[in-house]
């Protein structure tokens, strides 16, 4: 039995563990902040070496931890089993990355130091959870986890309105959890008896995409939308993101905003492509009009914003949309299935793209926050004179947001375009046209907030060298690494996705 993948659930654990048993006071051991660094890295290293380990000419679910099976009491069996392939792999890679930078991002001296690293560890503990997970029960359950520390975080060690913030992310994420919970067991109870299981790997040797009736399909895949989409926050269910990410403190909005949001795109891609084909044809055209939406309306709403965090928080919103398009592309698959290909590949690379830019967006505006003490426009401006080091890494965020060559967001969004073409070719040159807006609210931030005239009577400080760079460096370094080399990830995901079609 292979313990790699359990590994990397443990070493959160254990760094909660040191934490709570104190060995981390000041006067003596560890502190807690170092405990939290050497578990992250440990995950980091973990995941690399997974990920250049696995076999792509085999394929499929590799490196598998398998407890006993439980039964729940009058309903289903339940598995505790670990695995990776392409895909799960891809995510890995981004709450690795973005968990070990969030923790170095954290501030120095922060209240109640123990709960505030441990609220950290359980976020990531949660997100590797979910992603490695290969029962749909625990798939669940993990990303419940990660949301609980999220509200904490906010609505202890948040900013303005945390409180209002953490309430309504509470309310929204709360409700979507209990409909996508009611979507997986309408999916359970839909399959014929003798097929009904919660494993992927069952699922996938027996499930085809014609076992469930078109109807079934189509009510199953538009409660697994409402659920997985206000997760992701899709129009209408997206004015929980703005606030929440504004009001958060930078780990939070990093983790949440860079992974936990993939969670609901990493679920439909799971679900409703390989299962629900039919359904999500049927409700193709629905949610091309609520992905116009969130390019379209929100996009504009983007560029009315006068507080950068606020901006950022609208902007993830609307980039959501595009991952959505990516996804769109398996609607095609029956006429075309190497544009479903090319689509659905262009959706997991975008995934971590967006991930990796929206975290070191984050990131860089709290280091915003904190020289200046606000993040209004007006109050800034002219700051790369002073922070040239922290204006260099923000605008690395910013254009790989907006899919500059180079950076991993452009292969994934090129991708996404191609694929999904030839489906939907009126929509897609709609949605290209919302490129124009994210480079106009974008570059609108970087000459409010880094050029123009400084703010009087206020002194800024660039980022500390090493100690502070070194988090979003790792960031902007990833962002390129994956977009002049995108294969380093599209090789092992490639084969996962065609799977999702056999």
């Amino acid at each position: 039995m292979n313990l790699t993948l359990l590994l990397i659930l443990v070493f959160p654990l254990l760094a909660i563990g040191d934490i709570l048993i104190g060995r981390t006071v000041r006067q003596g051991g560890m502190r807690v902040r170092q405990t939290s660094l050497l578990a992250a890295m440990a995950n980091l290293g973990l995941v690399l070496c997974v990920l250049f380990s696995y076999d792509i000419a085999r394929g499929g679910y590799q490196m598998v931890f398998e407890a006993s099976q439980l039964r729940l009491p009058f309903f289903f069996p339940i598995t505790f089993a670990l695995g990776v392939d392409g895909i799960s792999l891809a995510m890995l890679l981004l709450t690795a990355l973005v968990s070990l930078a969030a923790i170095g991002a954290s501030p120095e001296n922060v209240r109640r130091e123990k709960e505030f690293f441990i609220c950290i560890h359980l976020i990531s503990l949660g997100a590797f959870g979910a992603f490695l997970s290969l029962d749909l029960f625990f798939l669940y359950v993990f990303h419940e986890v990660a949301l609980i520390p999220t509200f904490l975080m906010i609505g202890i060690w948040g900013n303005q309105d945390r409180k209002f913030a953490a309430n309504q992310m509470t309310l929204y994420l709360g409700g979507a959890s209990l409909v996508l919970l009611v979507g997986l067991l309408a999916f359970y109870f839909a399959l014929p008896e003798p097929l009904r299981s919660l494993d992927l790997r069952v699922l996938d040797a027996n499930v085809g995409r014609a076992t469930l009736s078109p109807r079934t399909q189509t009510n199953v895949f538009l409660l697994l939308l409402v659920g997985f989409g206000a997760l992701v926050s899709i129009w209408p269910f997206h004015s929980w993101a703005p606030k929440g990410y504004a009001a958060a403190p930078a780990p939070a909005a990093m983790l949440h905003a860079g992974v936990l949001k993939k969670f609901g795109l990493y679920g439909l891609l799971r679900l409703a492509v390989p299962y629900l084909p039919d359904g999500m044809e049927t409700l193709s055209y629905f949610l091309l009009i609520l992905i116009l939406l969130n390019v379209f309306y929100i996009g504009f709403v983007t560029i009315a914003q006068k507080d950068l965090t606020m901006m950022l928080g609208y902007s993830s919103v609307m980039h959501m949309g595009y991952l959505f398009l990516g996804l769109l592309a398996a609607t095609s698959a029956s006429s075309d299935f190497s544009s479903a290909m090319v689509g659905l590949t262009g959706m997991v690379l975008l995934m971590v793209g967006h991930g990796l830019s929206a975290a070191l967006l984050f990131g860089t505006a709290a280091e915003v926050r904190e020289r200046t003490g606000s993040t209004l426009f007006k109050d800034l401006g002219g700051l790369s004179v002073k922070t040239p080091v922290l204006g260099f890494l923000f605008i690395i965020g910013g254009l790989a947001s907006i899919g500059v060559p180079g950076l991993a967001n452009f292969s994934g969004e090129v991708l996404i375009f191609f694929g999904t073409w030839k489906a939907h070719t009126p929509f897609v040159v709609l949605l290209l046209l919302g490129l124009v807006i994210s480079a106009v609210y974008m570059l609108r931030a970087v000459r409010h907030t880094f050029f123009g005239e400084l703010p009087a009577g206020v002194e800024f400080t660039d980022l500390p060298a090493a100690k502070r760079v070194w988090p979003y460096a790792l960031l902007a370094v990833s962002l390129f690494v994956l977009g002049i080399c995108p294969a380093i990830l599209t090789r092992a995901v490639q084969p996962s996705l065609e799977a999702l079609f056999k």
